[in-house]
């Protein structure tokens, strides 16, 4: 866990006090050559620590080598609490199963299960997944079961309600659904 020192908007300059930049490439060892492209699998999860139930992820879109910066996919507020991350597929596709598991268990006290499940995944979960991406849509539709078409795009960002407290805010690297029923 680190302390986002110094940071505009949507540059971090430093971790810990640290050049940012020099964290990721001490982090990522041989994969910092292919920076920025690399860190797709290694986005940083930031929060407030008044709030630390109100994470988000962000994805990185460029880096300052001559600065020691680096350029997030949305704000990266100075004081705020940050984890580097390492994504992994399965837990990509895992994540896809719970979001279903979440919106369906929201549905069962309607009494109409017709209806229609949008979804929106970040294209930055796209590139990297690359074709397993159709497994992540698999396990959606597994979960929700047949009744619900499912229709969706890639977006940059999605915007959505944290499921623990309630708040909405922008998130880079994440699917999220949204099931829509006409009630009986």
């Amino acid at each position: 866990m680190r302390i986002i020192t110094r940071s505009d908007d949507s540059i971090l300059y430093e971790l810990d006090g640290k050049p940012a930049l020099d964290l990721y490439e001490t982090y990522l060892g041989d994969e910092a050559a292919a920076l920025p492209a690399s860190v797709l699998l290694y986005p940083l999860k930031i929060w407030d620590p008044a709030c630390p139930d109100d994470e988000v992820v962000r994805t990185v879109l460029s880096v300052d080598h001559a600065r020691r910066s680096m350029k997030f996919a949305g704000d990266i507020p100075q004081g705020w609490k940050a984890r580097l991350m390492r994504g992994s597929f399965e837990r990509l596709i895992d994540s896809a199963a719970e979001a279903a598991d979440s919106a369906k268990s929201q549905m069962e006290n309607q009494t109409s299960y017709d209806g229609l499940c949008l979804i929106v995944s970040c294209v930055g979960r796209r590139l990297l997944m690359g074709q397993q991406t159709e497994e992540e849509i698999d396990v959606v539709y597994s979960s929700i079961g047949g009744s619900f078409p499912i229709v969706g795009f890639y977006s940059y960002d999605e915007i959505l309600a944290n499921s623990k407290t309630g708040p909405s805010g922008l998130h880079n690297q994440t699917i999220t659904l949204t099931m829509i029923s006409e009630v009986a």
